[in-house]
C-alpha cells in the first residue's frame, strides 16, 4: 500500500489521461480547419481538458456524414454534368473580351470561381422586386403561390402561422387542395421557440401538405449531428420560373415578442423576385434538401435553364446562385466574397448584421480602406444576439484604424439584410451573414449579380441605410468601460469554435 502523501491510483490515471488528451488534441484538432478555430479549441483543451474534450467531441465537427453526404455529393456531380454544355457567361453577354461589354474582368473570374466550386454558370433573369418591407414580400409570395400551376417550394430557416404570414399560409394550403404539388422545409431548431412553429406543424399535418424538418435532431431515431449545424437558405420557386430569395424569415417583423412589439422593435430585410434561367437552379438546392430530409428522391427537375423568353424592355440581370454549406468543403460563400472585395477598384458596400470575419476576408477589407477605396460596413446599434454581437465589436478597432465607415442601424430596429455591394456594378445577396457561422456551419444561397437593375436597388437600400443609421468613431470606440472590452474579446475566441 503507498504511504499516505503519495498520490493515489486514480490521481496518477487522471494526470496520465489529461497529457494524453493534450498530446492527442494537439495533432487531431487542427485538420482542415481554420488557424483562429484551430487557436481557440486547442486553448480551451489544454487548460481544460476534461471539459474542452467533450465540447470538442459535440460540436467541433463541421462536416455532414453518411447518406446526407451521399446525396449532396452525387448532387454536386449531378449539377455538373447538367450544366456542362453550358458557359460560364451566356454566350449573349457581352464580357471584357469583347471590348468591354457588360461584365468586368473582375467579376468574371468571380464567375469562373463560383462556376468551378458549385458548378453553377451564371444566367440571365428579370429582377421583378427588391423588397425591404415584409408585409411587401409576403404579399408577393402570397399572390405567386395564389397563381401556382405546378409547384411551389418553400424553404425557410424560420417558419412560423401567426398574422403576418396567415395569408401565405392559406395559399399555400389552397394551392395543395387544387393539386399543386407544394412541399415544404423548416429548420426545426431555429423555429422552435415561436408559438406560430407548432401551429403551422398542426396545420401542415391536418391538410396533408408534405414537409420536412431540416437536420433534425433524434437521439431515439439516431438521427444526431453538431447541433448548431443549422440550414439558414431561404428560397420560394413557384412552377419553376418564378423564385424568391434573401434574408427574410416566414414570421412577423416582431418575431412573436410582446417586448418588441411594446418597444416597436422590428426586423428589416431584403428579398428578391426573380423569373427567368435562374429560378431551376434555386430549385436544384430545394431538390438536395428535400431529398436529403425526405428519405425519398422527388421527381428529377433538369436544372438546364428552361427555355424564358424575356419580354422587350425587360431590365435583364446576370445572375448566379452560390448554395454553401457543410455540404461543399470548400466554403463557396467565403472564397467568392473574398474574391469579390480584392477585385474592387472603388467601393465595397457590407451589410451584414452578424459581422464576425476569418483572417482572410478582415485583412480584404481593411487593405482595400488603407488602399483608399471607400469601404462602408453596416451593422446594428443593438444587436438581437449578445454573444455575436461583442464578438463582431471585437472586430471594429481594427476596421477603424483601417478606415472603414462603421455605420450603425438605429434601435430598436434590426438590421437583419445581408448584402454586398462592389463598385455600385456587383451584388450579393441572399441568407449568408460574413460571419464565420456562415461559411462553414449553415447551408446558405447567396445570388450574385451584375448588371441590370437588382444591383442598383440593392445600393439605394444600402443609401436607405446609411440616411437613419449612425456613424461610429474611434474617439467613442475607445471611450468604451473595460467590461464591454472584455467581453467583447471573450466572445471574439468564443467565435472561434468552429
Amino acid at each position: 500500500m503507498l504511504p499516505s502523501g503519495d498520490p493515489q491510483w486514480w490521481q496518477i490515471a487522471l494526470l496520465i489521461a489529461d497529457y494524453l488528451i493534450k498530446f492527442i488534441a494537439v495533432g487531431v484538432v487542427p485538420e482542415n480547419r481554420h488557424p483562429s478555430s484551430s487557436t481557440a479549441w486547442l486553448l480551451i483543451i489544454l487548460l481544460v481538458p476534461f471539459l474542452g474534450l467533450p465540447l470538442f467531441l459535440l460540436l467541433g465537427s463541421q462536416t455532414i456524414t453518411g447518406r446526407r453526404h451521399r446525396i449532396q455529393a452525387l448532387a454536386n456531380r449531378e449539377i455538373v454534368r447538367r450544366t456542362r454544355h453550358l458557359p460560364d457567361i451566356p454566350e449573349d453577354v457581352a464580357g471584357p473580351e469583347d471590348g468591354g461589354g457588360d461584365v468586368a474582368e473582375e467579376m468574371v473570374y468571380s464567375i469562373k470561381l463560383s462556376r468551378r466550386l458549385t458548378g453553377l454558370p451564371a444566367v440571365k433573369c428579370v429582377c421583378h422586386g427588391v423588397y425591404a418591407d415584409t408585409a411587401e414580400s409576403i404579399a408577393a409570395m402570397t399572390a405567386a403561390v395564389a397563381a401556382a400551376e405546378e409547384s411551389v417550394h418553400v424553404q425557410m430557416y424560420i417558419f412560423a402561422l401567426d398574422e403576418a404570414t396567415r395569408g401565405f399560409v392559406d395559399a399555400l394550403v389552397e394551392a395543395h387542395r387544387r393539386g399543386v404539388s407544394v412541399k415544404v422545409l423548416v429548420d426545426p431548431i431555429g423555429s422552435r421557440k415561436y408559438a406560430g412553429y407548432a401551429r403551422l406543424r398542426e396545420l401542415l399535418d391536418d391538410t396533408g401538405i408534405p414537409w420536412h424538418p431540416m437536420l433534425p435532431i433524434d437521439v431515439a431515431r439516431l438521427q444526431w449531428r453538431r447541433p448548431d449545424l443549422r440550414n439558414h437558405r431561404k428560397i420560394l420557386t413557384i412552377d419553376g420560373r418564378r423564385a424568391f430569395m434573401g434574408s427574410q424569415n416566414m414570421i412577423e417583423p416582431e418575431y412573436e415578442s410582446r417586448v418588441n412589439h411594446r418597444d416597436g422593435r422590428r426586423w428589416s430585410d431584403v428579398m428578391v423576385e426573380l423569373t427567368g434561367d435562374v429560378v431551376p437552379h434555386l430549385d436544384a438546392v430545394f431538390a438536395v434538401d428535400w431529398t436529403s430530409e425526405g428519405y425519398e428522391r422527388p421527381e428529377p427537375r433538369d436544372i438546364t435553364p428552361i427555355p424564358h423568353r424575356l419580354a422587350d424592355g425587360d431590365d435583364v440581370n446576370l445572375v448566379q446562385v452560390l448554395p454553401s454549406g457543410p455540404g461543399f468543403t470548400t466554403e463557396p460563400n467565403l472564397r467568392v466574397f473574398n474574391d469579390l472585395i480584392y477585385g474592387a477598384r472603388r467601393k465595397i458596400v457590407v451589410v451584414s448584421p452578424y459581422f464576425v470575419p476569418d483572417e482572410s476576408l478582415l485583412m480584404g477589407l481593411t487593405s482595400a480602406a488603407y488602399a483608399g477605396l471607400e469601404v462602408v460596413l453596416h451593422v446594428n446599434e443593438k444587436a438581437d444576439q449578445f454573444m455575436v454581437g461583442h464578438a463582431q465589436q471585437s472586430y471594429y478597432h481594427a476596421l477603424l484604424e483601417a478606415g472603414v465607415r462603421i455605420l450603425r442601424f438605429p434601435a430598436p430596429g434590426v438590421l437583419h439584410s445581408k448584402f454586398l455591394v462592389i463598385d455600385d456594378e456587383v451584388a450579393a445577396v441572399g441568407s449568408s451573414n460574413l460571419d464565420m457561422r456562415s461559411f462553414g456551419l449553415n447551408y446558405e444561397v447567396t445570388l450574385l449579380a451584375v448588371r441590370g437593375n437588382l444591383v442598383r436597388e440593392l445600393a439605394e437600400i444600402a443609401e436607405g441605410y446609411a440616411a437613419v443609421s449612425t456613424e461610429l468613431d474611434m474617439a467613442e470606440w475607445e471611450s468604451r468601460p473595460w467590461r464591454q472590452r472584455y467581453l467583447d474579446n471573450v466572445f471574439r475566441l468564443t467565435s472561434a469554435l468552429q
